[in-house]
């Protein structure tokens, strides 16, 4: 299996710059694995296509204001870093994982980012991740971080001033919870997600169950290895309690569909939950998981999955065509081409059943 058979090409003005107003008027494309048919819809139509008994599971992790822009102690030169992972730290400093944009920079090298923070890189990872030391800790780290951090848009959006204020808000599911921040992106499915809509939905019997999954760089970060196999992605952290475990096993015996918004919350059941179908859990869960789901992944829990469109030869792409199927994949990517879906984090989903 390799890297070729998940790539595509996509005209760039179909990437998406910003998100659709109001976020439930994104296009939804519902697709039927088992008779390989789609149609267009809206995501405000989502209810339409859900049954009462339904469980629909949504990442609650909350994206902090990771990317953050200073000068280099001396020289003066701009360096921007993004924070990544929280590392054990004193009661003095704290420590993070991140990554520095530009030219390698030298261990030791001291950034100030406001008059009264400053970071030095104190260590570097073998694949290219940098251990950083914040002059500040708790409370006082994260006022600064909220006042001077900005919203971690990726790359491939095109921001202006204007976009990456707005992001505060644009980037974050509405229904992200402030006591689990932690993801340096958003879990883009569930932008589209109104609270209005989530109110319909819950009207209809279903419930809303949430779990955590810190969203770091192995969600997002590009698959290199041309055969698959070999590739590894990096840990991210799952937090979610014994009793939500043994409750969505439960519910998975029972026959009602699980229905993941996200790749994220894929993960959680396919890398956390489904650990106890045979066992109830004892002990809430609080620790990384690395799944990385290809095409040959043998599902246990999922129904049905909601999510956007994903770039070519990302793991992403590689979990739906597990999911539906890498050449049903293909078609209704080349479908979405040419119906003007808007791909990527601010773009168009999917609901594939």
């Amino acid at each position: 299996m390799d890297l070729a058979d998940f790539d595509y090409f996509l005209p760039p003005e179909l990437i998406a710059q910003s998100p659709i107003e109001p976020r439930d008027r994104a296009k939804l494309m519902v697709v039927d694995r088992q008779t390989g048919r789609w149609q267009s819809t809206i995501f405000s139509n989502l209810p339409q296509f859900l049954q009462p008994q339904d469980i629909l599971i949504i990442n609650n992790s909350k994206v902090l204001p990771a990317r953050l822009m200073g000068h280099k102690l001396g020289t003066g030169g701009k360096i921007e870093v993004l924070l990544e992972h929280k590392l054990a730290s004193s009661a003095q400093q704290e420590r993070w994982r991140c990554l520095i944009g530009g030219n390698r920079p030298k261990i030791g090298l001291i950034i100030n980012f406001s008059s009264d923070l400053t970071g030095q890189i104190i260590g570097e990872e073998a694949d290219g991740v940098f251990i950083v030391e914040f002059n500040k800790t708790g409370s006082n780290f994260w006022s600064t971080i909220y006042t001077i951090g900005e919203m971690p848009l990726p790359p491939y959006i095109k921001a202006d001033e204007a976009i990456i204020k707005q992001a505060v808000k644009d980037y974050q599911t509405v229904y992200a919870k402030d006591n689990k921040v932690g993801s340096v992106a958003a879990p883009t499915a569930g932008l589209h997600f109104t609270k209005e809509l989530l109110e319909r939905i819950k009207a209809m019997g279903i419930e809303i169950v949430e779990v955590t999954l810190h969203i770091g760089l192995g969600t997002f970060g590009p698959v290199t290895s041309e055969n698959i196999r070999e590739q590894h992605l990096h840990e991210e952290l799952v937090d979610i309690s014994a009793s939500k475990i043994n409750q969505l096993v439960k519910y998975h015996k029972e026959g009602r569909r699980l229905i993941a918004v996200g790749t994220t919350s894929v993960r959680v059941l396919e890398g956390v939950v489904a650990q106890f179908i045979d066992r109830p859990a004892t002990d809430d869960w609080l620790a990384p998981i690395d799944l990385f789901i290809y095409p040959g992944f043998e599902f246990q829990l999922l129904s049905g999955l909601i999510t956007n469109f994903h770039l070519p030869k990302s793991s992403l792409m590689m979990l739906v065509s597990a999911w539906a199927g890498t050449d049903l994949i293909k078609k209704t990517y080349a479908a979405a081409i040419a119906e003007h879906y808007r791909f990527f984090s601010y773009g168009d989903a999917m609901f594939l059943t």
